[in-house]
Parts: C-alpha cells; structure tokens; sequence
C-alpha cells in the first residue's frame, strides 16, 4: 500500500508530530506500506503568527494534484489541520476520494493560551475538518472519550512506539549534579505548563532540556535550575538515562511522546492525571500521577528502574503502524462499499455498547465492556 501522508509538521521542527511520522515511515515496509510525505518542504513559507518558530507554506489543492501525477499513490492520510492539511483536504473532496486524518494538537487550548480566540471556536472548525474524513486516528482513549463529547466522529485508535534500542537504561552517565536529578524535556511554550515543575520545592537538580518560545522567560525566572538547551539521539537519551525522574508538567498534551522515551531510559514518570499520562502510564506502576505534582516527583523516587523499563517495552512502533494501516483498510473498506462513513461497531446482542478503555491499545475490541 502507497500512502502519501500530508503534514505541516516536518524537518526542521522537533515535536513528538515529526518523530511519530518519521518513525511510522520507517516501520511500514516491514508491515508491507511505503510512505511519503507532502510536506513544508519544497514550498515558499511564512511564520506562523504567535507561533513564530513555526512557519506555514503556501500550498493549494493545484499542488496536491501535481504531486500525484508524480507520484500515485492508494490513500492519502491528513497529520495536521495547516495549510499542507487543508491543500489536501480540499482535493480528496474535489475528487471524491477516502481520506483519514489524525488529530495530534490540543490547537483550541495553545491558541487561547496566547490569543484571545475561545476553544469553541477552533473546536468548531476542527471539528469540521476531521469530520469530512473517512475516520479520525487518536493517540488515546481518554482522548477519545473527550473528542467524542466534543461532536468529532469515527474515531480510531492508533498509538505510538519508541526505538527501544536508542533509549536504553544502559546509556547512563555521571552527572556533577546534587542528586536526586529532576529532568524535564520538551518544548519550552506556555501551554506546557513548565513553571509547574520549575516552581516545585525540590531537593537535588532540576534539569530542563528543549527550546522554544518561553526559553528566555524561564531561564530568568528561575536561575538555579540547569537549562541544556536542545538535545536529541543519543545525548538525550543519556539525559533520559542518567537521571532519576521524568517530571511531565503538561496538561495539554494529546499523548507524550517523551514518556515513552523516558520510561524506555529506565526513567521513572511523576505527571498530572491527565489525558496523556492516565493513558500512557494509567496504574502501570511505572510513574505516579498525582494532582500534587511535588508529591508525584517524590513518590518516583521510589520506582525501580526496571519497572519503567518494562512498561515501555509494551509500545513499539511496529505494533502502531500495523494498526495505522488497519485503520486505514477499515475506512477504504467502508467507502469502496459504498459507506461514506465508517461505522461505529456494534456489540453482540445482550452486552453494552463499547466504550473507550483507558488501556494504551486505545479502545475496547468489539462487545468488550468496563464493569461499573
């Protein structure tokens, strides 16, 4: 199967968008799918406003048609709601062809978070873009259940993995640092909430890793903490490795990326119970969630490192593209069938209708239920 995957999110940007795509690519041969991207790349751009570090292309439908004359392919699947996005969307529509999407971004949240734009309004036009697919991918079911009450429909599971290789307790390395080791990495922005764990009474270090628009602003509030400006490969999983836990303050994230990585370290998790973590961690034991997140922090000191280890060596990227491209036979299936919509499944008769598990696979098998 030839999949083009259209994204605004692409090199040179570093978020957990670019690194699920780049990995999917990478995983798909061996489950028997070749998958390119149409991308920034290539087009004239332009920053995005209040997002400055982020640049949009000036990209058409026109361009999307020129790209498969190029280069056929059997589907097309949507990563981001930007210009590539909507170029994308516009087209299959215009065309009658079967389209997926995928929703990684809490926008409605970042967006109010630096301008005076409410939620409602983007939700109301995300939810317009996704809901022309033929199915939406999310990263969890507490997600789910969220978008689900927000009116967005046939939603599907699809997960994530982690280079268990890469990220290995085995990297670990001596830090000139008072102990315990406090590391937080990611994007230094207001919606990830960084002052939550930079203002915790701690004992040790505090370590920051990452970059991004509130960098300045945190590295003069808070002077004692260890800002290592951007790190990746293998110099941030020795970070992950070396120290003593993971402190995810985000409250925003639609799964976390860095979870995996950090567990996969050998790197205990402290976080909110939020959407996320009650996904990614839930009662794995290889992390505390706690609204207290000083409590959290202290209470991962105890985690052995082999336990996150574990719990990491559930998630692997083969696993998430298999059900990527079972997603995607599911939704061709449905509209080769004349079913412009996926259908929900239906459960056997007597058993309740499915409803979304907290568990990473993401949603209850078919006629599964929780008991009350």
């Amino acid at each position: 199967m030839r999949i083009l995957v259209a994204t605004d999110a692409f090199r040179p940007q570093v978020n957990g968008v670019v690194r699920s795509l780049e990995s999917l690519a990478k995983a798909a041969p061996d489950c028997g799918a070749q998958i390119s991207f149409l991308s920034p790349l290539g087009f004239r751009t332009i920053p995005l406003p209040t997002y400055s570090e982020i640049r949009l292309a000036l990209v058409g439908p026109g361009d999307v048609a020129r790209r498969l004359a190029q280069e056929p392919v059997d589907h097309i699947h949507i990563a981001t709601e930007g210009p590539v996005g909507f170029a994308a969307r516009r087209y299959c529509l215009r065309k009658g062809m079967s389209f997926t999407t995928s929703y990684h971004t809490r926008f409605p949240e970042y967006i109010a978070a630096r301008t005076p734009v409410p939620e409602w309004l983007t939700y109301a036009a995300l939810r317009r873009f996704h809901n022309a697919g033929n199915g939406m991918m999310v990263s969890t079911s507490t997600l789910a259940r969220e978008l689900t009450a927000r009116g967005f429909e046939r939603l599907m599971p699809w997960s994530r993995g982690v280079d268990h290789l890469l990220f290995n307790p085995d990297h670990r390395a001596a830090w000139d640092l008072p102990r315990p080791i406090f590391l937080y990495a990611g994007r230094l922005a207001p919606e990830k909430n960084v002052e939550a764990f930079l203002a915790l009474d701690l004992p040790g270090s505090k370590v920051v890793v990452g970059e991004g628009p509130s960098s300045a602003s945190l590295r003069k509030a808070y002077p004692r903490a260890h800002f290592l400006g951007l790190r990746t490969g293998a110099d941030l999983a020795s970070l992950y490795a070396s120290a003593d836990v993971f402190v995810f303050p985000s409250k925003t994230d639609t799964f976390g990326m860095v979870l995996l990585e950090a567990m996969a370290s050998g790197l205990p998790v402290a976080a909110f119970p939020v959407t996320g973590p009650l996904d990614v961690i839930g009662d794995s034991g290889a992390g505390v969630l706690d609204q207290d997140l000083r409590a959290a922090c202290l209470a991962a000191l105890d985690i052995p490192r082999e336990a996150a280890r574990a719990h990491a060596m559930t998630y692997t990227w083969t696993q998430a593209t298999r059900q990527f491209l079972n997603n995607i036979r599911e939704a061709k299936a449905a509209y080769a069938g004349g079913r412009r919509r996926v259908p929900a499944p239906t459960p056997p008769a007597g058993q309740q209708t499915p409803v979304a598990s907290t568990k990473k696979s993401g949603f209850l098998s078919q006629g599964q239920t929780i008991k009350p």
